[in-house]
């Protein structure tokens, strides 16, 4: 998952419409140390079960986990301690969770480089483990929502029931790494974008077969780096890693070396705060680019 050219990822999460074209104004810019401002930190319980021990800020901040410039964000995880295999507790890394909730807008994040090492994983707009090359784009629910086979997006789907209850709690979706054109309105910076001009989206989940509504409400942006855990350990076998994904986790510190988020800036745009509808949700307007 490391990437060599800067990377931006436009996310549209714009719930009105099969492609949602519009002018979105700019709410929040986030660059530098605004990401301790914007976001908390979640010393809890990993979610996903993984090998990791999520720390406080005065803890990550201390240990160099997170850092800022006046214009970058470090999020990473501990890369010098060997952990003993009986260990209760993992790997030291962070969560954060956004202080705002969102419904209708669009998200650009401007990302430098992704971690990579195996049994890293995951999250859900960018997702992927062990050193996996593709990009992953999930939704995640309680039983009764699925997506078609058919729809109009760039990627290719794989799994249709985003019932966390089978599947290995796979999701419904999955989405290859795209290297088209960054939109020119993202790649500006400027004070709005215009989505009309962003094309077929690499995501796109139609309310057809899925009552949005009941399944989605506002959402808080979660960045985390975690290790093993129920999808990376679950295939770690077939991933080609060495030894068992706990144990290479504890015993091989400098392996995480690159295992960190490196932001230039996330910013966030709206037209209007809304309930969410129901036609649909267009994620990732232009995929994932490459900046030269």
């Amino acid at each position: 998952m490391k990437t060599t050219a800067q990377l931006k990822l436009v996310s549209l999460a714009s719930l009105a419409s099969l492609v949602s074209a519009g002018t979105y104004s700019r709410t929040e810019n986030i660059i530098g140390s605004g990401f301790f401002n914007s976001f908390n930190f979640e010393a809890i319980s990993d979610p996903t079960q993984g090998r990791v021990n999520y720390v406080d800020r005065t803890t990550a901040q201390a240990q160099n986990l997170t850092f800022a410039s006046a214009n970058t964000f470090i999020l990473r995880a501990d890369f010098k301690t060997v952990i003993s295999d009986s260990s209760p507790t993992g790997r030291n890394s962070v969560r954060i969770r956004s202080n705002n909730v969102y419904t209708t807008h669009a998200a650009v994040f401007d990302i430098a480089h992704m971690p990579q090492s195996c049994g890293c994983g995951e999250v859900d707009i960018i997702e992927g483990v062990n050193d996996q090359g593709a990009n992953q784009i999930t939704l995640h629910t309680s039983p009764g929502c699925s997506m078609p086979a058919t729809r109009t997006q760039t990627g290719t789907s794989l799994q249709l029931d985003c019932n966390t209850q089978v599947n290995g709690n796979a999701g419904c979706g999955f989405w290859p790494r795209n290297t088209g054109n960054v939109p020119a309105n993202v790649r500006a910076g400027g004070t709005s974008v215009n989505t009309a001009n962003w094309g077929t989206p690499t995501a796109n989940f139609p309310n057809t077969q899925c009552n949005l509504p009941q399944f989605f409400s506002g959402n808080n942006i979660i960045i985390n780096l975690t290790f093993c855990g129920q999808w990376a350990g679950a295939v770690y076998g077939n991933s080609g890693c060495p030894s068992t994904c706990n144990s290479f986790v504890d015993q091989n510190p400098s392996a995480f070396n690159n295992a960190y988020f490196e932001f230039i800036r996330a910013f966030f745009t709206t037209n209007k705060m809304v309930e969410i509808p129901s036609e649909g949700i267009d994620l990732v307007g232009n995929g994932l680019g490459f900046l030269p």
